[in-house]
């Protein structure tokens, strides 16, 4: 489903997943609203059956022309939202696509910094990083932290991608990036769809930027971090190293 884009739309949209997200729908839209970048929102509701879309929908009512929302029929993974938000801004003409969390872990005011990198300052992809001026973590347990930290520390050692903190869901796109990168082809569904897109991105040669962040733990809702997600970002980074060596990447370096 689809909408007609609106006349007066910004050039920078922010995308959020959410499913069972109704104790911070409400706040995560106003407070990406009150940034002084102005940013549309487009949220994907995995059909949650906690009330989210309607709220969401309120939000539609009270801002309009600047939420904006895709329903879907259930729970169809991570990844494949963002694809689907991709693919939306891009037919909406948004400049700047952004993805993050709907639970404060990611602090909105950070999407300032994270569009200055992209559209003035160069950058094609820019990442809200936990580890590129050390551990930036608030409130998560010692286990989880380091899980987090080693996997990054695994990724890069593994791929040879110059990024601190590899499995990052909070990051900005240029246009461009999305309009080269093959979306059908991103074969990971959870957080390691994270890890292919900024594997994919440097393969292409485009501009990867770290801009430190503050990543605090939700204090409302439910993580929906498992072992199984966490495993297939382990074991499918070999997966993704392997194949890219039997594949050639265009070179976006100097475009």
């Amino acid at each position: 489903m689809s909408e007609a884009a609106p006349k007066d739309r910004r050039d920078a949209v922010v995308i959020i997943p959410m499913y069972n997200e109704s104790e911070n729908a409400a706040a995560i839209i106003d407070a990406v609203l009150s940034q002084p970048t102005p940013f549309d929102i487009l949220v994907i509701d995995d059909n949650s059956p906690d009330g989210t879309a309607d709220i969401v929908t309120g939000k539609i009512d009270q801002y309009p022309g600047r939420v904006h929302m895709l329903r879907r029929a259930g729970k169809l993974g991570l990844g494949t939202a963002y694809i689907t938000g991709f693919k939306w801004a891009l037919e909406h003409g948004y400049d700047i696509i952004c993805e993050m969390d709907a639970d404060f872990s990611h602090n909105p005011a950070d999407l300032n910094k994270l569009y200055d990198a992209t559209a003035r300052e160069g950058a094609d992809v820019a990442i809200g990083s936990r580890y590129v001026t050390g551990v930036n973590v608030v409130n998560w347990p010692m286990g989880r932290v380091l899980m987090s930290y080693y996997a990054s520390k695994y990724v890069r050692l593994v791929t040879g991608v110059p990024v601190h903190d590899t499995t990052a869901g909070f990051v900005c796109y240029r246009r461009r990036v999305l309009e080269a990168l093959p979306l059908d082809q991103i074969k990971f569904k959870g957080y390691a769809f994270q890890i292919e897109m900024k594997f994919t991105a440097y393969k292409y040669g485009f501009k990867i930027v770290e801009v430190p962040i503050i990543f605090v733990n939700r204090v409302l809702g439910t993580s929906k971090m498992n072992s199984g997600i966490f495993g297939e970002a382990v074991f499918g980074v070999v997966r993704l190293k392997w194949n890219s060596l039997f594949r050639k990447y265009p070179d976006y370096s100097a475009r």
